[in-house]
């Protein structure tokens, strides 16, 4: 199975710890511009990252991809079965993939990917916007959602839902927001457990590694 998309994208990494926790192997293809690949775009025809190739079935969306291979891969999913965990744990991701990306475009599309990926200038009122208007209101949701005494958010145990939410955090870092661990405690304690997981710190290490070079080319010499 080809997974096609670059890890930057929290939508991609989620995929990708993803199947790293299910024991899944994905072969991750970036995606070639501006001639891209044409198993990529039947794949996604929206050219929206990422994008799943498995023989002769394709899709995109990372839901959907997560979907495809919870039932492909029964054995130790990832959502739970019964009723209201299962609920819960695409209540979580939903929060992730609409209302935390929300604060990730604005953030770290203008500190990080116009910049060093676009070469163009940033808006870094919007980034503000984001960072200091649209995220807090969030955070001190997830506050009240993390366990107190540490652990999954729902069910007692590792799900999609701290995977998705998770991811977002990555992003979040990239582009300089920091948790203030006085005002979530316990959100900070939980993201910080859960970027240590071997399935997040190979990605989150190489993609800072990658900034810094990045960084490092956009000094003026």
């Amino acid at each position: 199975m080809i997974l096609y998309g670059n890890s930057f994208s929290p939508f991609v990494r989620k995929v990708l710890v993803y199947a790293a926790e299910r024991g899944i192997a994905l072969a991750n293809v970036q995606i070639q511009r501006p001639d891209m690949q044409s198993e990529f775009l039947r794949a996604s025809p929206l050219r929206k990252m990422p994008a799943l190739v498995d023989g002769e079935f394709s899709v995109a969306d990372s839901t959907a991809i997560i979907t495809y291979l919870e039932a492909k891969s029964p054995e130790g999913p990832l959502y739970p079965a019964e009723a209201a965990e299962r609920a819960r744990v695409v209540w979580f991701e939903e929060f992730a993939d609409t209302l935390l990306s929300q604060v990730v475009f604005k953030a770290f599309f203008n500190r990080i990917v116009a910049p060093y990926f676009l070469k163009q200038p940033g808006d870094e009122s919007i980034a503000r916007e984001g960072e200091t208007k649209d995220l807090p209101p969030l955070l001190d949701y997830l506050e009240t959602a993390v366990p107190e005494r540490g652990g999954w958010l729902v069910g007692g145990r590792l799900s999609v839902a701290d995977i998705a939410v998770a991811t977002m955090f990555v992003n979040f870092d990239h582009a300089g927001i920091r948790i203030d661990a006085g005002r979530y405690p316990r959100t900070g304690a939980w993201v910080g457990g859960m970027l240590a997981r071997p399935s997040f710190a190979g990605y989150v290490a190489a993609e800072r590694a990658a900034l810094a070079k990045f960084a490092a080319a956009a000094k003026p010499p």
